[in-house]
């Protein structure tokens, strides 16, 4: 089985408001990025922080678990180690998204999901223009890395820490835009 974490644990310091309940074009912006992964992959971990509530609220509806990050503050490293260790045990693979990434191509968790089943790869990340992106699908070898990390740098450190077990999938598309700044929000609106 498949999994996913989003990952809406964060302290939202450069947008200065909680971003993932802002309203973009009818729906809260963490909502756009969630509704993107559930149409693919039924077992869909949200991980909160401090602002459980407000996220809580904006996914109402839909088929999720929610486990929160007591100490958020630690990085999204500690985000990803607190999803992961909130998965089943008959978890094959996690695909670790952000809730801040409303705009997600519709291609890329399909194409990320059949490159992973072909095998032979414990990582599938995406690569948009050259750069390496989200989200990233993990395969279970992976997980005790992904459970041990911490501060900000998120998964990158596991992503590149033996690329010879790293599967790229390339788009013609740009990096999708992610909320971290008003000007991020005002371009996306």
């Amino acid at each position: 089985m498949t999994a996913a974490i989003v990952l809406a644990a964060g302290l939202a310091r450069r947008m200065g408001r909680q971003k993932l309940v802002l309203d973009l074009r009818g729906k809260p912006v963490v909502r756009w990025s969630v509704e993107a992964i559930l149409s693919h992959i039924g077992d869909v971990v949200i991980v909160t922080g401090h602002e459980e509530a407000g996220v809580r609220g904006a996914l109402a509806g839909l088929p999720l678990r929610f486990i929160q990050n007591p100490r958020p503050e630690d990085g999204q490293g500690s985000s990803i180690a607190v999803g992961v260790g909130a998965l089943s045990a008959s978890t094959g693979a996690v695909l670790i998204a952000l809730g801040d990434q409303p705009r997600l191509p519709a291609p890329v968790v399909p194409a990320l999901l059949e490159a992973f089943a072909r095998g032979g790869a414990a990582i599938v990340t995406p690569i948009y223009h050259g750069a390496q992106g989200t989200p990233v699908l993990f395969g279970a070898e992976v997980f005790p890395e992904l459970r041990a990390l911490t501060g900000d740098g998120g998964a990158r450190s596991v992503v590149r820490a033996y690329p010879d077990r790293v599967r790229e999938v390339v788009f013609d598309l740009p990096v999708p835009d992610d909320v971290d700044t008003p000007e991020d929000y005002a371009r996306l609106m």
